[in-house]
């Protein structure tokens, strides 16, 4: 008999849990060895419990840092390397499997249909090219047009555990106690307040056959809200894809987006009211090279600021989503885009009075010069986050992630919430495209 395949998954804490779910726990002819991780900070050295791996790990898999992979490879006499975490470059993947090859194993992407699983009830997958064009407000006003047909609907977000696997299994949140209850990280809470607050309710976790059987037990329609740019864990009958023309061309040269942007039913091109013509058009010109059949819908990011007046003639701080500034490569968002708009005296440099592990993400990420990025992948990070923003000078501190941040951290100055919201032109809508699919008429 041959010897099964050795396999070690690079991961994130998401992605390289489910392939492994999907692709390797039940397959005699596979071993995986380890998973590695990076992105997200404190995920390593962990193990994937034995709990969840099935009867051929009763050990379970250890976890290591992502710089260890040569060695790995080596002293676990890998065969194959899978790639299984999103948001980066085309030649930061190839980079990475150069770095595979060049120490002996196989470096493999998995295609994305082989890894989603099919339900009884119809799919809408929200995606996007990039962290932060505009998934989160696109899944909202998808699952607000479904509640108005009389669906039943149930939002399903992309993986997070960041804690206690054992504990993250199939997590239901139905009201915004579950968030503490789940103990959510901050990146956790950006994605699903806004949709508990709505009424939505919300599933994540890690084995996600478990969490369609949930969810299909209580919905109509399934919403796949994606994380990143990675590709759905659910086949669609109606795959969204959201881009964003502040950093156009990104569609063509970022994995897995480019992999939805030719995947996708529909492009969503986001933020066309505070876009440049040139790079909506740029988007629109790739739509039609190398994805023709899509339907193209054209939306603003509608920003509103609460209370607005507290904004004019102000020295600010902006706090923005962590992800969509750090990997997410952004140096604007919501926040700033309000103080542009509302009459801001000035913006606040936080870099020199950053604290703890907040200075870190400002050495990583040197784009970063005017915003705070909400980080707050544990206690710690979010004392250090809180520490920052109240060193930092100003009158006013303006809260574009969408989470209430002031009642999870305590701030030392006043704040103001932005809110944003999805609002499409013309004639092809979120809500056209829904009421004539097939699969939600039955």
């Amino acid at each position: 008999m041959p010897s099964p395949t050795r396999i070690l998954i690079m991961g994130a804490a998401g992605r390289d849990f489910h392939n492994f779910n999907v692709l390797y726990r039940d397959n005699p002819d596979v071993r995986v060895v380890a998973f590695t991780a990076t992105q997200i900070p404190g995920i390593e050295e962990r193990t994937y419990p034995a709990a969840l791996c099935g009867s051929g790990y009763p050990d379970g898999i250890p976890i290591y840092p992502e710089e260890r992979l040569a060695a790995l490879i080596r002293d676990l006499r890998v065969d194959q390397v899978v790639f299984a975490y999103s948001d980066v470059s085309h030649e930061y993947v190839m980079n990475r499997g150069s770095a595979v090859q060049s120490a002996g194993a196989a470096f493999v992407l998995p295609a994305a249909e082989r890894t989603m699983l099919r339900s009884r009830k119809p799919v809408i997958a929200v995606c996007a090219v990039r962290t932060g064009c505009g998934k989160s407000q696109t899944s909202r006003r998808v699952a607000e047009v479904l509640k108005q047909m009389g669906k039943r609907v149930a939002v399903v977000r992309h993986p997070m555990p960041y804690g206690d696997l054992t504990r993250q299994v199939c997590q239901r949140f139905g009201e915004l106690a579950d968030l503490d209850r789940h103990e959510c990280t901050i990146e956790e809470r950006e994605e699903y307040e806004l949709h508990i607050r709505r009424g939505n309710v919300l599933f994540a976790g890690i084995d996600y056959a478990k969490i369609l059987a949930a969810v299909e037990a209580e919905a109509d329609v399934v919403l796949w809200d994606g994380g990143n740019n990675d590709t759905p864990f659910f086949k669609p009958d109606l795959h969204f894809t959201v881009t964003d023309p502040h950093r156009a061309g990104h569609e063509r040269r970022y994995y897995p987006g480019e992999t939805n942007f030719r995947l996708a039913d529909v492009i969503i091109i986001n933020k066309c009211d505070s876009a440049r013509a040139e790079d909506i058009a740029t988007i629109e010109r790739n739509v039609a090279e190398i994805n023709p059949r899509a339907k193209i819908v054209r939306a603003d990011s509608t920003v509103t600021a609460e209370p607005a007046e507290a904004i004019r003639g102000k020295r600010v701080i902006l706090v923005e989503d962590g992800p969509t500034l750090t990997h997410g490569e952004m140096a604007l968002g919501a926040a700033k885009i309000a103080a542009q708009r509302l009459g801001a005296a000035a913006i606040s440099d936080p870099r020199p009075h950053a604290v703890g592990s907040m200075r870190g993400v400002y050495q990583k990420y040197a784009h970063l010069t005017d915003i705070v990025p909400a980080m707050g992948y544990g206690r710690s990070q979010m004392a250090d986050l809180a520490a920052t923003i109240n060193a930092t000078p100003g009158d006013v501190v303006l809260i574009g992630t969408p989470i209430d941040l002031a009642g999870l951290i305590e701030l030392n100055k006043p704040t103001v919430r932005i809110r944003y919201e999805l609002a499409e032109r013309g004639d092809i809508t979120v809500e056209s495209l829904l009421r004539s699919l097939p699969a939600l008429n039955k």
